[in-house]
């Protein structure tokens, strides 16, 4: 009974239809392409996405050091000078960005110095006191274009506005 199954068996495998078995070269070959091309396609766009996420922080931190500074005038005759004086906990240095606080007594600013020049955009924001009223006045601005083709600016402020600097390819924060 044993022989007899075993030849079954054989003469199965030798009469089965060879030509309806898996996947030719050419099949491959198509599914490769395809798959080449849909990665070419979402490769870039989920670089672009990280890089966002990335600059996300740096917006998030000026947006914060603007609303801070204002809060801290309110209270206070001038701006804090350093980091450590707001309620806020902005870093001197993230993974992506160094951030410097300057200004002068009627003006405030934070830049966000990108550490990746070639992907990452650079940002800046201030906080200016208006003449006359004394009231205050924010901006916050990032580069057009990745930070090594449009250095980060300090935006412009003066007792009259507060305003991102388009001549040196400043723009409002987006």
């Amino acid at each position: 009974m044993k022989t007899k199954l075993q030849v079954k068996l054989l003469q199965y495998i030798l009469i089965r239809d060879k030509t309806a078995q898996g996947f030719t070269l050419l099949e491959l070959l198509v599914v490769i392409v395809i798959i080449g091309i849909l990665s070419a396609i979402a490769l870039p766009s989920f670089f672009t996405q990280a890089n966002k996420a990335k600059e996300s922080e740096a917006k998030t931190y000026v947006s914060s050091f603007n609303k801070a500074q204002t809060l801290y005038r309110l209270e206070n005759t001038g701006f804090a000078t350093t980091l450590n004086q707001l309620s806020i906990t902005v870093p001197a240095s993230t993974d992506f960005y160094n951030y410097t606080i300057g200004g002068s007594g009627t003006t405030t600013n934070l830049t966000a110095s990108t550490k990746d020049p070639n992907s990452l955009k650079g940002f800046s924001g201030g906080v200016t006191i208006l003449s006359g009223s004394g009231q205050t006045q924010s901006v916050a601005c990032q580069t057009e274009q990745v930070q090594q083709v449009h250095p980060v600016v300090v935006p412009i402020l003066d007792s009259t506005q507060a305003k991102c600097d388009d001549t040196k390819n400043m723009t409002a924060m987006k």
